[in-house]
């Protein structure tokens, strides 16, 4: 497993991408709006990993989840399931891939993301 990505739900989307660059020199590598009200962004610093901001109106704003990149999401997910972790979304298809969550002992979200 390999950490991708963490995601953050944000109030203001200009203003966030301009932190992000202006300020910590993350670039801009995409971003696309995949339903009615939802914009989303991907950031790149240096390294593999991303960030993604979200600007929806159904989330709590600040840190949402952390994005984990696997090579087989339903092997994955048997695996965590049958060593009783909490998986709070099965794996459904998505625009770049295959996506499941599960949740840490504290609550913490954890994206498991399979790519195309």
């Amino acid at each position: 497993m390999k950490v991708k990505y963490a995601t953050i739900i944000v109030e203001n989307m200009e203003k966030s991408i301009k932190f992000y660059t202006e300020i910590m020199d993350f670039e801009v590598d995409s971003q696309y709006t995949p339903l009615p009200g939802v914009i989303i962004t991907l950031l790149k610093g240096q390294g593999d990993a991303m960030i993604e901001l979200i600007k929806n109106t159904e989330s709590e704003i600040g840190l949402f989840s952390v994005g984990i990149e696997v090579k087989d999401l339903n092997t994955t997910v048997k695996e965590l399931k049958s060593k009783g972790a909490k998986i709070t979304m099965d794996p459904i298809p998505i625009t770049v891939g295959t996506l499941a969550f599960l949740e840490d002992p504290n609550g913490a979200k954890i994206a498991l993301i399979q790519h195309n």
